[in-house]
């Protein structure tokens, strides 16, 4: 399964939207409240406006799969936060009218992408955590397979349910649809 470059490095620039905001805000003067950088602070907010869209629309398109029987699961959610690293960025001096720190700030970033896109988990995504979804490490029958993986899901659900499932990459499922067991 190849992940398409493009929708990835959308998707992947999204989990970075708090992160643009808390840059622009740091670009504000501390007297007119406006940014001291107007159009990189306009393209900043306006590209990732955007890849927050591109992220809701993927998550939208993905279709519902297969239905699955979950047998084992365990809460992996907490590891959404490992892409909260590059916030701390914001917290030294940043200037985003300095070249030398955004190229700095590129290249890094560039870098953390070509980890995601190489191991798929561009959509193992904090943003997503905002909006209510969860990662959960699972194991499940696909038929008469038992199969072992991740699962995005916004929904909870219990051993025993069971999950309509998109396969996103090896190990890393969408969940679309939850059935409770009564």
């Amino acid at each position: 399964m190849k992940l398409r470059f493009w929708p990835s490095l959308l998707i992947f620039a999204s989990s970075y939207f708090p992160l643009a905001l808390i840059i622009l805000v740091k670009d504000l003067d501390a007297t007119s409240f406006l940014p001291q950088h107007p159009r990189l602070a306009a393209a900043v907010a306006g590209s990732a406006a955007l890849c927050l869209l591109a992220l809701f629309f993927a998550v939208r398109s993905i279709p519902d799969g297969l239905p699955v029987q979950v047998t084992k699961v365990s809460n992996k959610s907490g590891e959404l936060f490992a892409y909260t690293i590059p916030y701390m960025i914001s917290f030294y001096n940043f200037n985003l009218g300095d070249w030398r720190t955004l190229l700095c700030l590129g290249l890094f970033l560039g870098m953390l992408f070509a980890l995601a896109y190489r191991t798929r988990n561009v959509l193992v995504n904090p943003v997503l955590g905002l909006a209510g979804y969860g990662l959960y490490d699972t194991q499940f029958k696909e038929g008469a397979r038992e199969r072992q993986g991740l699962l995005l899901s916004r929904t909870e659900f219990r051993v025993g349910d069971r999950c309509h499932v998109t396969r996103l990459s090896n190990f890393l499922y969408f969940v679309k649809k939850v059935e409770t067991e009564a």
